[in-house]
Protein backbone atom coordinates (compact mmCIF):
# COMPACT_ATOMS: atom_id res chain seq x y z
CA UNK A 1 0.00 0.00 0.00
CA UNK A 2 2.90 2.24 0.95
CA UNK A 3 4.45 2.07 -2.16
CA UNK A 4 1.13 2.23 -4.12
CA UNK A 5 0.67 5.43 -2.42
CA UNK A 6 4.51 7.00 -3.19
CA UNK A 7 4.38 5.58 -7.00
CA UNK A 8 0.70 7.75 -7.04
CA UNK A 9 2.56 10.92 -5.01
CA UNK A 10 5.57 10.11 -7.63
CA UNK A 11 3.19 10.44 -10.88
CA UNK A 12 1.80 13.27 -9.50
CA UNK A 13 4.76 15.28 -8.99
CA UNK A 14 6.23 14.21 -12.69
CA UNK A 15 2.64 15.63 -13.86
CA UNK A 16 2.70 19.09 -11.89
CA UNK A 17 6.16 19.69 -12.87
CA UNK A 18 5.33 18.83 -16.17
CA UNK A 19 2.31 21.18 -16.57
CA UNK A 20 4.36 23.82 -14.41
CA UNK A 21 6.79 23.64 -17.50
CA UNK A 22 4.15 24.01 -20.28
CA UNK A 23 2.75 26.59 -18.51
CA UNK A 24 6.30 28.63 -18.88
CA UNK A 25 6.99 28.32 -22.42
CA UNK A 26 4.38 30.78 -23.50
CA UNK A 27 2.94 33.95 -21.80
CA UNK A 28 3.43 38.01 -21.87
CA UNK A 29 5.35 40.68 -20.10
CA UNK A 30 4.71 44.34 -19.31
CA UNK A 31 6.90 46.84 -20.00
CA UNK A 32 7.10 50.17 -19.03
CA UNK A 33 9.35 53.11 -21.21
CA UNK A 34 10.38 56.02 -19.59
CA UNK A 35 11.60 59.25 -21.59
CA UNK A 36 12.90 62.77 -20.29
CA UNK A 37 13.44 64.58 -23.24
CA UNK A 38 15.57 67.47 -22.06
CA UNK A 39 17.59 65.04 -19.92
CA UNK A 40 18.05 63.08 -23.36
CA UNK A 41 19.45 66.18 -24.55
CA UNK A 42 21.88 66.78 -21.60
CA UNK A 43 23.28 63.65 -22.03
CA UNK A 44 24.03 64.62 -25.98
CA UNK A 45 26.01 67.76 -25.24
CA UNK A 46 22.90 69.95 -26.32
CA UNK A 47 22.28 72.87 -24.47
CA UNK A 48 18.37 73.82 -24.69
CA UNK A 49 16.79 77.11 -24.20
CA UNK A 50 13.96 78.19 -22.21
CA UNK A 51 11.57 78.27 -24.26
CA UNK A 52 12.56 74.86 -26.28
CA UNK A 53 12.33 73.16 -22.38
CA UNK A 54 8.91 74.65 -22.27
CA UNK A 55 7.80 73.25 -25.51
CA UNK A 56 9.43 69.59 -24.54
CA UNK A 57 6.98 67.39 -22.24
CA UNK A 58 8.88 66.91 -18.44
CA UNK A 59 8.51 62.83 -18.80
CA UNK A 60 6.71 60.40 -21.08
CA UNK A 61 5.17 57.18 -20.33
CA UNK A 62 4.47 54.31 -22.91
CA UNK A 63 3.63 50.67 -22.23
CA UNK A 64 4.96 47.70 -24.24
CA UNK A 65 4.09 44.37 -23.84
CA UNK A 66 5.78 40.74 -25.10
CA UNK A 67 3.90 38.20 -26.41
CA UNK A 68 5.75 34.66 -26.53
CA UNK A 69 5.59 31.22 -27.35
CA UNK A 70 8.42 28.64 -27.30
CA UNK A 71 9.45 29.00 -30.90
CA UNK A 72 8.69 33.20 -31.23
CA UNK A 73 7.72 36.24 -30.04
CA UNK A 74 5.88 39.86 -30.66
CA UNK A 75 6.74 42.90 -29.09
CA UNK A 76 4.63 46.58 -29.67
CA UNK A 77 3.30 48.95 -27.96
CA UNK A 78 -0.17 48.77 -26.30
CA UNK A 79 -1.06 52.28 -25.39
CA UNK A 80 -0.74 55.89 -26.61
CA UNK A 81 2.02 57.91 -24.89
CA UNK A 82 0.96 59.92 -22.14
CA UNK A 83 2.53 63.44 -21.35
CA UNK A 84 3.02 64.43 -17.52
CA UNK A 85 2.44 68.37 -18.66
CA UNK A 86 0.96 67.76 -21.43
CA UNK A 87 3.91 68.89 -23.45
CA UNK A 88 2.69 72.23 -24.15
CA UNK A 89 1.44 74.37 -27.13
CA UNK A 90 1.92 71.64 -30.02
CA UNK A 91 3.53 68.95 -28.31
CA UNK A 92 1.64 66.00 -29.44
CA UNK A 93 3.83 66.04 -32.12
CA UNK A 94 7.15 66.14 -29.97
CA UNK A 95 5.67 62.91 -27.67
CA UNK A 96 5.17 60.89 -30.29
CA UNK A 97 8.62 61.45 -31.78
CA UNK A 98 9.98 60.95 -28.62
CA UNK A 99 8.21 57.54 -28.20
CA UNK A 100 10.61 55.81 -30.23
CA UNK A 101 13.58 56.04 -27.83
CA UNK A 102 11.75 54.22 -25.46
CA UNK A 103 11.77 50.71 -26.68
CA UNK A 104 11.70 49.28 -30.22
CA UNK A 105 9.56 52.36 -31.31
CA UNK A 106 6.37 54.04 -31.00
CA UNK A 107 4.26 52.56 -34.39
CA UNK A 108 6.08 49.52 -34.87
CA UNK A 109 5.76 46.11 -34.38
CA UNK A 110 8.30 43.64 -33.88
CA UNK A 111 8.68 39.86 -34.09
CA UNK A 112 11.00 37.83 -33.27
CA UNK A 113 12.20 34.01 -34.00
CA UNK A 114 14.50 32.19 -31.32
CA UNK A 115 16.26 29.91 -33.25
CA UNK A 116 18.28 32.21 -35.37
CA UNK A 117 17.76 35.30 -33.31
CA UNK A 118 16.36 37.25 -35.98
CA UNK A 119 13.69 40.07 -35.86
CA UNK A 120 10.89 41.80 -38.43
CA UNK A 121 10.48 44.91 -38.05
CA UNK A 122 6.82 46.11 -39.30
CA UNK A 123 5.89 49.77 -39.91
CA UNK A 124 4.11 51.80 -41.61
CA UNK A 125 5.31 55.09 -44.10
CA UNK A 126 3.62 56.77 -46.22
CA UNK A 127 0.61 54.59 -46.31
CA UNK A 128 2.22 51.34 -46.90
CA UNK A 129 3.21 48.70 -44.71
CA UNK A 130 6.71 47.51 -44.68
CA UNK A 131 8.41 44.64 -42.84
CA UNK A 132 12.13 44.91 -42.75
CA UNK A 133 13.88 41.71 -41.85
CA UNK A 134 17.01 41.81 -39.40
CA UNK A 135 18.41 40.87 -36.44
CA UNK A 136 19.22 40.86 -32.70
CA UNK A 137 22.61 43.21 -32.12
CA UNK A 138 24.30 45.76 -30.48
CA UNK A 139 24.04 49.18 -32.43
CA UNK A 140 27.59 51.08 -33.36
CA UNK A 141 25.67 54.25 -34.25
CA UNK A 142 25.09 54.42 -30.64
CA UNK A 143 22.94 53.97 -27.46
CA UNK A 144 20.60 57.08 -28.80
CA UNK A 145 20.24 59.03 -31.95
CA UNK A 146 22.57 61.21 -32.57
CA UNK A 147 21.29 65.08 -31.85
CA UNK A 148 23.09 67.42 -33.44
CA UNK A 149 22.61 71.52 -34.46
CA UNK A 150 21.96 72.98 -37.74
CA UNK A 151 22.52 76.41 -39.70
CA UNK A 152 19.01 78.22 -40.01
CA UNK A 153 19.12 79.33 -43.63
CA UNK A 154 16.44 77.51 -45.10
CA UNK A 155 18.17 78.26 -48.41
CA UNK A 156 21.55 76.52 -47.84
CA UNK A 157 21.66 73.28 -50.09
CA UNK A 158 25.36 72.82 -48.89
CA UNK A 159 25.24 69.01 -47.48
CA UNK A 160 26.01 68.37 -44.15
CA UNK A 161 29.15 66.09 -43.40
CA UNK A 162 28.64 62.92 -42.29
CA UNK A 163 28.83 62.18 -38.65
CA UNK A 164 31.75 59.63 -37.83
CA UNK A 165 30.29 56.83 -35.90
CA UNK A 166 30.76 56.64 -32.12
CA UNK A 167 33.47 54.37 -30.28
CA UNK A 168 31.48 51.67 -28.19
CA UNK A 169 32.73 50.01 -25.42
CA UNK A 170 31.13 46.95 -23.73
CA UNK A 171 31.94 46.64 -20.61
CA UNK A 172 30.40 43.13 -18.14
CA UNK A 173 30.17 43.98 -14.57
CA UNK A 174 29.07 42.10 -11.52
CA UNK A 175 26.15 43.98 -10.52
CA UNK A 176 22.77 42.02 -10.67
CA UNK A 177 19.15 42.93 -9.48
CA UNK A 178 16.11 40.99 -9.50
CA UNK A 179 13.39 41.70 -11.95
CA UNK A 180 10.09 40.13 -12.25
CA UNK A 181 12.04 37.25 -9.93
CA UNK A 182 14.21 36.46 -12.40
CA UNK A 183 18.62 37.26 -11.83
CA UNK A 184 19.51 40.16 -14.34
CA UNK A 185 22.97 40.84 -15.00
CA UNK A 186 24.36 44.01 -15.57
CA UNK A 187 26.14 45.22 -19.56
CA UNK A 188 27.16 49.07 -19.89
CA UNK A 189 27.67 50.50 -23.04
CA UNK A 190 29.39 52.97 -23.59
CA UNK A 191 29.17 55.17 -26.48
CA UNK A 192 32.03 58.30 -27.42
CA UNK A 193 31.03 60.34 -29.91
CA UNK A 194 32.59 63.51 -31.43
CA UNK A 195 29.71 66.02 -32.10
CA UNK A 196 29.64 69.93 -33.32
CA UNK A 197 27.55 72.04 -31.58
CA UNK A 198 27.23 75.61 -32.22
CA UNK A 199 30.41 75.31 -34.12
CA UNK A 200 32.38 74.00 -31.55
CA UNK A 201 34.16 70.11 -31.63
CA UNK A 202 32.95 67.99 -28.19
CA UNK A 203 33.43 64.43 -27.36
CA UNK A 204 29.92 63.51 -25.48
CA UNK A 205 30.13 60.23 -23.73
CA UNK A 206 26.74 58.40 -22.72
CA UNK A 207 26.13 55.24 -20.73
CA UNK A 208 23.83 52.89 -21.36
CA UNK A 209 23.11 50.24 -18.68
CA UNK A 210 21.51 46.36 -20.09
CA UNK A 211 20.01 43.43 -17.81
CA UNK A 212 19.44 40.47 -19.06
CA UNK A 213 18.84 37.32 -18.02
CA UNK A 214 19.27 33.75 -19.60
CA UNK A 215 16.59 32.26 -16.79
CA UNK A 216 13.85 32.92 -19.76
CA UNK A 217 15.46 30.77 -22.59
CA UNK A 218 15.35 32.88 -25.52
CA UNK A 219 17.29 35.66 -26.58
CA UNK A 220 14.93 38.93 -26.97
CA UNK A 221 15.46 43.10 -26.34
CA UNK A 222 12.83 45.49 -26.24
CA UNK A 223 15.59 47.99 -27.94
CA UNK A 224 17.10 45.21 -30.90
CA UNK A 225 20.09 47.73 -31.25
CA UNK A 226 20.60 47.39 -28.06
CA UNK A 227 21.35 43.17 -27.46
CA UNK A 228 24.09 41.42 -26.10
CA UNK A 229 22.75 38.53 -25.06
CA UNK A 230 19.75 36.78 -23.19
CA UNK A 231 16.24 38.24 -22.56
CA UNK A 232 16.62 41.87 -22.06
CA UNK A 233 14.36 43.20 -18.75
CA UNK A 234 15.44 46.44 -18.61
CA UNK A 235 17.64 49.24 -20.19
CA UNK A 236 18.63 52.25 -18.41
CA UNK A 237 20.14 55.49 -20.20
CA UNK A 238 20.25 59.18 -18.96
CA UNK A 239 17.04 60.12 -19.42
CA UNK A 240 15.32 57.01 -20.40
CA UNK A 241 14.59 53.72 -19.43
CA UNK A 242 12.23 50.81 -20.02
CA UNK A 243 11.86 48.27 -17.54
CA UNK A 244 9.65 44.83 -17.42
CA UNK A 245 6.56 45.27 -14.70
CA UNK A 246 4.94 42.23 -14.72
CA UNK A 247 5.04 38.70 -16.80
CA UNK A 248 1.93 36.85 -16.56
CA UNK A 249 2.45 32.75 -18.26
CA UNK A 250 -0.33 31.83 -20.54
CA UNK A 251 -1.47 30.65 -23.21
CA UNK A 252 -0.54 32.74 -26.77
CA UNK A 253 -1.53 32.51 -30.56
CA UNK A 254 1.15 31.24 -33.31
CA UNK A 255 -0.74 34.17 -34.46
CA UNK A 256 -0.27 36.66 -32.09
CA UNK A 257 3.85 36.09 -32.31
CA UNK A 258 3.73 35.74 -36.11
CA UNK A 259 4.68 38.53 -38.60
CA UNK A 260 1.50 39.80 -41.14
CA UNK A 261 1.86 38.19 -44.47
CA UNK A 262 0.55 41.64 -46.11
CA UNK A 263 3.14 43.82 -45.87
CA UNK A 264 5.76 45.04 -48.81
CA UNK A 265 9.65 44.42 -48.37
CA UNK A 266 12.37 46.89 -47.34
CA UNK A 267 15.78 46.79 -46.72
CA UNK A 268 17.51 48.37 -43.91
CA UNK A 269 19.18 50.31 -47.02
CA UNK A 270 16.05 51.15 -49.21
CA UNK A 271 14.39 52.55 -45.15
CA UNK A 272 17.83 54.68 -45.06
CA UNK A 273 17.61 56.23 -48.21
CA UNK A 274 13.79 57.41 -47.88
CA UNK A 275 14.31 59.01 -44.52
CA UNK A 276 17.24 60.64 -45.81
CA UNK A 277 15.28 61.86 -48.95
CA UNK A 278 12.33 63.17 -46.41
CA UNK A 279 14.93 64.89 -44.41
CA UNK A 280 16.18 66.66 -47.38
CA UNK A 281 12.70 67.42 -48.56
CA UNK A 282 11.99 68.99 -44.95
CA UNK A 283 15.15 71.30 -45.00
CA UNK A 284 14.34 72.48 -48.50
CA UNK A 285 10.50 73.37 -47.33
CA UNK A 286 11.09 74.61 -44.01
CA UNK A 287 10.52 78.42 -43.87
CA UNK A 288 13.35 80.83 -42.81
CA UNK A 289 13.58 81.37 -39.40
CA UNK A 290 10.28 79.06 -38.59
CA UNK A 291 12.09 77.00 -36.59
CA UNK A 292 11.76 76.60 -32.79
CA UNK A 293 15.06 77.64 -30.95
CA UNK A 294 16.11 80.60 -32.08
CA UNK A 295 16.63 79.11 -36.18
CA UNK A 296 18.95 76.77 -34.81
CA UNK A 297 17.03 73.42 -35.28
CA UNK A 298 17.80 70.37 -33.35
CA UNK A 299 17.80 67.32 -35.91
CA UNK A 300 17.13 64.07 -34.37
CA UNK A 301 19.20 60.90 -36.71
CA UNK A 302 18.33 57.59 -37.24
Amino acid sequence: MKRFIFALLGIFAIVSTTNAQKKKTSGAIQFEATVDPAAMASASGIQLSDQIKARMPSSSKTNFELLFTATNASYMPVEEIEDSNGAGGGGGGMGRMMMRFGGAGGNREYYYTFADKGLTEVFDLNDTTYYMPNKLTLSTSGPIGSMRMGGGNSRDTTKAKPTPPPTVEVVKTDSTKQILGFTCHQVIVKSTRAIKILDMDKNVVEETKIWYTKDLGFDFSPNPKMWTEGAVLAIEGRGNKIVATSIDYRSVSAKDVTAPKKAQLITEEEYKTKMDNMMKRFRQNRPAGGNFGGGRPIIIGN
